[in-house]
């Protein structure tokens, strides 16, 4: 019996919208089934995994923690997927920022003064940047493939930070441990909210979706992304140029990526270490898309993804699982979010189609 998938015409708004939140459900099903093949009370392991680490005050704060590079990088990530510019080398480019920020704060680690955390910022703004305009200009310049350069970078960052932590900028009173020296308080985001991690980055991180909201209901250059990555003809004949919008779409999501890591790098973390991410380059890719590139939605896909590693923690500690329980999530989320998107689309027909005869 042949399996095909027939197209159902333009899907239906309410359904775009509604197949995120389906996503979820089946997720939280599959989550429920998985444990109790494990031998766990469904009920009691996922309440460990989705409630349990946001019942207090501390772990609400965490939950903004892990958020804020997601929402930042899910939203410059959107920028670019709705002009089909698919930068994957977020994960680089949020170390690069990382880096660069991180590396004021060591040449200033002596001085004291309000200006040190901005200069940070923009050095770890321009730090994204200039990683994410790598990509765009052999994409331009030589029409190289933006998925394979973005992502074989991120590799190259990750050595190089190797690299400085356990060489140059290694902390000589670190007892041969690979990292940097903590950076001293000019240089740490202020806390918000005593007795938890709440830092002044959740604030930037709400500043950065109203701004990428703006830009897309509001601005030109929004006008100008949604044309050319709907109709690349439109937008050729209108004048667009779509090399800008290439080049636009990888300084901004290299530049909020690299915002993203140093907030990570002087907010939760203080130095820099081997592993200042948990995969938050690769993970906003899935928050992009469950928001359905809307920086609002981006913004509950992060508090939602941002749970799920609340939730592979608590689960290790309380119920002795393997933190890939994580990935685990994650996977299925992004598989059940394509599944559904699919089905809204096109409809699964069993047999040959029908073939007309001539007369």
């Amino acid at each position: 019996m042949l399996l095909r998938l027939e197209p159902r015409g333009e899907a239906s708004r309410a359904m775009i919208w509604l197949t995120p939140v389906l996503s979820i459900l089946l997720t939280l099903t599959f989550g429920a089934i998985l444990f109790a093949a494990l031998g766990f009370d469904p009920l009691r392991a996922l309440a460990a995994y989705f409630i349990r680490p946001v019942s207090t005050l501390y772990g609400l704060g965490e939950l903004a923690l892990k958020a804020t590079p997601l929402a930042m990088i899910g939203v410059g990530l959107a920028l670019g997927f709705r002009a089909n510019v698919w930068n994957i080398g977020a994960e680089g480019q949020f170390t690069m920022g990382a880096i660069c920020g991180g590396g004021v704060a060591l040449i200033f680690h002596d001085t004291e003064g309000f200006w040190v955390l901005p200069l940070m910022a923009l050095a770890g703004i321009a730090g994204g940047m200039a990683y994410g305009a790598i990509p765009a200009l052999l994409r331009t310049r030589f029409n190289a493939n933006e998925i394979l350069t973005s992502l074989m970078l991120t590799y190259v960052a990750t050595l190089f930070l190797s690299y400085l932590v356990h060489g140059p900028w290694r902390d000589p009173k670190g007892l041969n441990f690979p990292e940097t020296r903590m950076f001293n308080a000019s240089a740490q985001l202020p806390g918000l909210l005593d007795g938890t991690r709440f830092n002044l980055g959740a604030i930037v991180a709400l500043l950065v979706v109203a701004a990428g909201w703006l830009l897309l209901a509001r601005g030109f250059i929004g006008y100008q992304i949604k044309v050319v990555g709907q109709a690349p003809k439109a937008a050729a004949f209108a004048g667009f140029d779509q090399n800008r919008i290439v080049w636009f779409s990888f300084l901004v999501g290299g530049g909020l990526a690299g915002l993203a890591g140093l907030i990570e790098v002087a907010g939760a973390i203080g130095q820099l270490h081997p592993r200042i991410s948990p995969g938050y380059g690769f993970t906003a890719i899935i928050v992009a898309f469950l928001g359905r590139l809307h920086p609002v939605g981006i913004l509950a896909a992060a508090l939602m993804i941002a749970l799920s590693y609340l939730g592979g923690e608590a689960a290790q500690i309380e119920m002795r699982l393997p933190l890939a329980i994580t990935g685990v999530f994650q996977g299925v989320l992004l598989f059940f979010l394509l599944g559904t998107d699919v089905l809204i689309r096109y409809r699964v027909r069993f047999g040959r189609p029908a073939t007309s005869r001539g007369g």
